[in-house]
């Protein structure tokens, strides 16, 4: 017989029910109860809410698990516990956090946007193997939710299409390591009418990504990072340590803002006094699922303010470099500069820069 259980927490609310294909069934009891903790749990990493004794009434909903369920919860590791003579999901059996858990609808859609990337991964993939890139997962399915709700490109030139307009005839993930390559049979409308025969694409899965240019307005200079990079050392580029802007990922249920901020802090030890959004977008689409949000950062850059920076963990090496804005235009132009999201900004600033002081300063 199929286990019935009680599900709290994240794992209760309406958008997870429906990425896990459950049916709700009539409670059976009166459940008392409390969760607190696990504001973010769902997302890698991060704790679940943990159960406490109360004389309200615990919210939960009852379902039968299914094969949906099951894989989901070994992936994240979820057990169930027992609690007043039934087996509840979602929550741990006791911790030391006092903050009440409560939904928060942003957090629960990216929460189960995670949910549905799981249970779309490969199914011969152990949940073992899908655990170890839950936070690329994350960083995937969050990305994919900003595309979603993001501004449509092409202005009034390109009419938006809809869903219908792409058949997808067979999808599958050849490669997941902490990136995945996306393989699909697909057809698409055609510009004069009818559908495209059956082609195979693929792409690089990567997520959204922020690159920040450090300004010193008053001093006109810049900071840019130098670093290792391994796909032009693959290609035998004889240069293959770069100068680039600063560059990392969003991780999962951070804005592209606040993590602009926190890679700064972590690549140049930078605090951002403002934040200016440059040109957002695609850079190889063709072949790479990569979204850049692109900032200038106000900072304050005085002589001693460049170092070698990075956090151990990811096994970051990063030297720091002052050019004055004007020298930075030469090196792009001279095309001394291959990266090309600071060649862009670059440019960027160097159309904005009296709009930007003027908005800075009123002059």
């Amino acid at each position: 017989m199929t286990r019935v259980l009680h599900l709290v927490g994240p794992l209760a609310v309406p958008e997870m029910i429906a990425a896990l294909d459950l049916q709700v069934e009539a409670p059976d009891r009166r459940l008392t109860g409390g969760l607190t903790g696990g504001l973010r749990a769902g997302l890698p990493g991060q704790q679940w809410p943990m159960l406490r004794a109360a004389d309200a009434v615990l919210d939960h909903a009852v379902v039968r698990a299914n094969a949906k369920l099951e894989r989901y919860a070994r992936v994240m590791g979820l057990k169930p516990v027992n609690w007043q003579g039934v087996r509840i999901l979602g929550a741990q059996p006791a911790g030391q956090d006092a903050v009440p858990w409560r939904p928060e609808p942003q957090s629960l859609q990216l929460v189960a946007a995670i949910a549905r990337e799981i249970l779309d991964a490969d199914p011969d993939m152990s949940a073992e193997d899908i655990a170890t890139r839950l936070p690329m997962i994350a960083v995937w399915a969050d990305s994919r939710l900003r595309a979603a709700n993001g501004p449509v490109s092409g202005g009034k030139i390109v009419d938006k299409r809809a869903s219908s307009d792409v058949g997808i005839v067979d999808r599958s993930q050849p490669f997941a390591g902490f990136f995945a390559v996306e393989r699909q049979t697909l057809t698409h409308r055609r510009h004069e009418g009818g559908f495209t025969p059956q082609m195979t694409r693929e792409a690089f899965v990567m997520g959204d990504a922020v690159v920040v240019l450090p300004w010193d307005p008053v001093r006109d200079r810049v900071l840019v990072i130098e670093q290792f990079r391994f796909a032009p050392f693959i290609r035998h580029d004889p240069q293959p340590w770069l100068l680039e802007p600063i560059a990392g990922r969003i991780d999962a249920g951070e804005t592209a803002e606040q993590a602009a901020r926190r890679e700064t802090h972590e690549e140049a030890d930078l605090s951002l006094t403002r934040l200016f959004p440059a040109f957002h977008h695609y850079p190889s689409p063709g072949a790479a699922a990569e979204f850049l949000y692109m900032y200038v950062g106000i900072a304050d850059l005085p002589d001693d303010s460049a170092g070698i920076h990075g956090l151990a963990g990811e096994v970051e090496d990063i030297r720091g470099h002052l050019l004055d804005r004007d020298e930075l235009m030469r090196m792009v132009l001279a095309n001394e500069i291959s990266n090309g999201p600071l060649a862009g900004l670059a440019l960027w600033l160097q159309h904005q820069k009296a709009v930007l002081r003027k908005e800075l300063y009123g002059a």
